[in-house]
């Protein structure tokens, strides 16, 4: 992250995007916002400040992640889609939700990979890109974690449906432990679910003396209440090897963000980039150095009533974590009127953990509560990524990164 990130910021323009319903118009958002409650946040040591789940090692798997824990409980299969998706994720070709299936998301990472490393573009991962992808061959698919104790002292909160209601929270934090978790390692509770039948680790051996350390919640329990979980703080549980989450002590000056960048798996270390374009067509965002592409992420950008506004824009700032200001006028191009609201900030705030504000007033690059929707549901106008994803896209820009939005 660049040190002279220019978030210090009085009033930034959020508005008329947002994910399958809309969003917003002007708020206002600081650098130094008041540190929101200490949800559970441990760091795994002093140098590296990323929660006690960090893995801990570089871009090349050399580290002593594996060796804490994994090693001793070996993955029950091979995961080679759900290994290169972690690889991508690591080296800046997001590939969304990691899920260990081939998808849009996916292809795109494949497309951004190739593109950059001179291979033919095919969006597959074909014998050449395997090759080039064996550099990085020493990271596993998948490591097993034990989740932080503090967890279960967390708050988690069941986001009501009506604006006015949500409007009442103080912030609109995660709903369970399981989709804390979740995004954590980009992807969704459903593969945490497959990656730890009956609540164990895949590959961990069953026997008397060999319970899991928590008991997950029955399915039919969590039914009943939207904030039960399946997976508890103490239990450990395998998850996908997601890498590049290591925050440098001292790096990051809002205490704030710092929790927000460990809660998503998201490390302090991002290259500087002097553009980034996105395609409407293509669904993708992405980001270059010169002329060497280093970063490609998928999005949803525009509608029919909406549409992306194609151009030139500068950037005019970043708010961490910002409120939501819900005005009806906005939302519907001027077409309806009624009550306005401000909605507290979290990762299920409707613009995600950050808005980055652009020179069209009310467009920006933000994060969405709905990381799986990324890439299929239109937005209203903006540019929308998955929260970690946006999160880490706001570590390589500045003011004077330029912004190219194409059909």
């Amino acid at each position: 992250m660049r040190s002279f990130i220019f978030v210090a910021v009085s009033s930034l323009a959020l508005a008329a995007c947002g994910s399958n319903d809309a969003e917003e118009d002007t708020s206002t958002a600081t650098a130094q916002a008041e540190p929101a409650e200490d949800y559970g946040y441990e760091t795994y040591d002093e140098n590296n400040l990323a929660d006690t789940m960090a893995s801990n090692d570089d871009a090349q798997g050399m580290g002593d992640s594996v060796a804490r824990e994994d090693q001793d409980i070996p993955d029950s299969q091979e995961r080679p889609v759900m290994q290169a998706q972690v690889v991508l994720d690591r080296i800046g070709f997001g590939p969304g939700v990691i899920d260990g299936k081939m998808g849009m998301s996916t292809e795109n990472a494949l497309n951004g990979f190739q593109e950059a490393n001179g291979l033919d573009v095919t969006g597959e991962l074909d014998e050449a890109t395997k090759t080039a992808l064996s550099n990085w061959d020493s990271i596993p698919a998948t490591r097993v974690v034990t989740i932080p104790a503090s967890w279960s002292e967390a708050e988690y909160v069941d986001i009501p449906e009506e604006t006015a209601a949500k409007a009442e929270l103080e912030r609109m934090g995660y709903k369970s432990l399981d989709e804390r978790l979740a995004e954590r390692f980009h992807t969704t509770v459903e593969v945490l679910k497959q990656l730890n039948p009956d609540g164990r680790p895949a590959g961990m051996e069953t026997s008397a003396q060999d319970e899991p350390s928590a008991t997950p919640t029955p399915d039919k329990e969590q039914s009943k209440d939207k904030s039960a979980s399946y997976f508890t703080a103490g239990q450990q549980i395998r998850v996908p090897n997601i890498g590049g989450d290591r925050i440098e002590k001292g790096k990051i000056g809002d205490r704030d963000w710092q929790r927000t960048l460990a809660s998503l798996g998201v490390g302090s270390d991002q290259p500087e980039v002097d553009r980034i374009v996105v395609s409407k067509a293509g669904k993708t965002l992405k980001a270059y150095q010169g002329d060497k592409l280093v970063a490609l992420f998928t999005v949803s950008s525009g509608s029919s009533e909406f549409p992306l506004p194609l151009g030139e824009w500068d950037i005019v700032g970043e708010a961490y974590n910002p409120p939501y200001s819900y005005d009806p006028a906005v939302l519907s191009g001027g077409k309806e009127d009624g009550k306005e609201y401000t909605l507290p900030p979290g990762p299920n705030s409707p613009v995600g953990v950050i808005w980055i504000d652009l020179s069209k007033e009310h467009y920006g690059i933000h994060g969405t509560p709905d990381p799986e929707t990324i890439g299929r549901a239109q937005s209203s106008g903006c540019v929308r990524l998955t929260n970690w994803d946006a999160a880490r896209l706001a570590g390589m820009v500045s003011q004077s990164t330029q912004v190219i939005f194409e059909a």
